[in-house]
């Protein structure tokens, strides 16, 4: 069957306005820590510190705002795949035991790129499972899709232990990314600079497909009207498994990542980080991919800075943060649709 092309967006159509108060904000916050942390050395390591933790729970939150937003699922039980990403890159990584324990860069690079391929690919199928088992029964019904999601949740929490075992076990950091950099009085460790670059190439990358490619275009019309779009002769249903698989990958990779900045796995891995995720989509609104990033940026700072200055509010902060922005903007700071 022929396929009809879809229509590009004319030029002439008025485009809205990027909002750039969420970006200030981010800014402010940054600028108002300063002079509470006192000595600027400090401040520059709590800065990247939380900028790489904003990283690092970006690409665990994508996984989940993409499927939310692209295929209107709330996943709860997105957990099990960033744990089951932590124990994948662990294993894989005591596996690649000499390259990890090696003097060469290289050879520390090309294990912890494996151990971040190998977490996606695995975590990917299993998403496909998930979501043939669990959520296509369920489509279209949000308190059944929470009540089912969970409890896959629970089953692969269980699963876990059944092949790890119910332990904390240890993750070899490579050689290459021990330590810090010294920048003056400041300190940087290594494994955060990695962090950093990989969540913005992750960003980057999930921008412009979502934005700049056919298959972004067909699943956001898709998700407009998707009746107009198999009418065309597109198949959406596919496309949804994919961005379900996409989502899955996302989430192990940063699982596997999680686990290297912890440097520890534990089972109950995902569901620790199953609060700052939801925490995170809703400061960023709902199926947000940009507003994930900046929410996320945004938690990693209070988080380090309040740590900082007040350790025994730090995990009180990052909700206080999400209270102050729904009371600022109900929606999130860049509702689906606004950018």
């Amino acid at each position: 069957m022929t396929t009809a092309t879809l229509p590009t967006p004319s030029a002439a159509v008025p485009q809205a306005r990027f909002d750039l108060r969420p970006l200030a904000l981010l800014a402010s916050l940054a600028a108002l820590a300063l002079p509470a942390v006192g000595h600027p050395g400090t401040w520059v390591t709590l800065t990247v510190a939380g900028l790489a933790m904003g990283m690092i729970i970006f690409l665990v939150a994508s996984g989940l705002t993409l499927v939310f937003g692209l295929m209107d699922v709330l996943n709860f039980g997105h957990g099990v795949f960033i744990a089951l990403g932590a124990y994948v890159a662990m294993t894989t990584m005591l596996a690649l035991g000499a390259w990890v324990g090696s003097e060469s860069l290289w050879l520390n690079a090309s294990a912890v790129l494996a151990a971040m391929l190998a977490a996606a690919a695995i975590v990917a199928v299993s998403g496909l499972v998930f979501e043939r088992l669990l959520v296509r029964p369920v489509y279209g019904m949000p308190l059944r899709q929470i009540l089912v999601t969970m409890g896959g949740l629970i089953i692969g929490e269980e699963l876990i232990k059944v092949f790890w075992g119910p332990d904390q076990l240890a993750v070899p950091l490579p050689q290459a990314l021990r330590g810090s950099f010294s920048f003056g009085e400041a300190s940087v460790e290594k494994y955060r600079l990695l962090a950093v670059a990989v969540g913005s190439l992750v960003f980057a990358a999930m921008l412009w497909v979502l934005t700049r490619t056919k298959v972004g275009l067909l699943v956001r019309a898709g998700v407009q009207d998707r009746e107009m779009v198999e009418a065309l002769g597109y198949r959406i249903r596919r496309l949804f498994i994919g961005v379900f698989a996409a989502g899955s990958a996302l989430a192990g990779l940063g699982g596997a990542l999680w686990a290297l900045y912890q440097q520890s796995v534990v089972p109950q891995i995902g569901t620790q980080v199953n609060v700052l995720i939801f925490t995170v989509i809703i400061i960023g609104g709902l199926g947000s991919t940009f507003g994930c990033f900046v929410g996320a940026l945004m938690v990693g700072l209070v988080a380090n800075y309040t740590g900082f200055l007040m350790p025994k509010l730090a995990l009180f902060s990052t909700i206080a943060l999400m209270v102050a922005v729904l009371l600022w903007r109900p929606n999130g700071l860049y509702p689906v649709g606004q950018h």
